[in-house]
């Protein structure tokens, strides 16, 4: 249980660190862009847009290696064992949708916990973020 609470906790770090670096580098960035400041907006939503699907990837590789390897678990439902699932699943599971057509099954289920709440807070972070710029961009006539 140790090992599963250390996997976990290095994947949600990585991503955080991952998110965090992101936005710094978007917010660094948009600024020095010699666009229409409504077009920086844009180019903000697409950067964290790109930053959530890299995240997610991250968390399909953590889930796919943890899948593949004896003891960590698995996925009952519509799933075959590829990479590809694996990323559906953790699109699913980030944004809290959750269809249900793949469901974890032992110490699996902890990273998907841990995803779901890291989704919702990283979601809040950039609608946050996105707030701040359009605030400071946004043409008020």
């Amino acid at each position: 249980m140790l090992l599963v609470f250390i996997l976990n906790s290095l994947v949600v770090a990585f991503v955080v660190v991952a998110h965090y670096e992101f936005l710094f580098h978007l917010s660094a960035h948009i600024p020095k862009m010699r666009i229409k400041h409504r077009f920086r907006i844009v180019i903000g939503v697409f950067g964290a847009l790109l930053a959530h699907a890299i995240e997610i990837w991250i968390f399909a590789l953590a889930y796919y290696f943890m899948s593949q390897t004896e003891g960590w678990g698995s996925f009952q439902g519509n799933f075959n064992g590829s990479l590809m699932d694996c990323a559906y699943y953790s699109f699913t599971t980030f944004t809290t949708l959750g269809f249900g057509d793949i469901y974890p099954e032992g110490n699996i289920r902890y990273l998907t916990g841990i995803e779901s709440l890291t989704g919702l807070v990283l979601i809040t972070w950039t609608a946050s973020f996105l707030y701040y710029e359009m605030q400071r961009y946004w043409d008020s006539r």
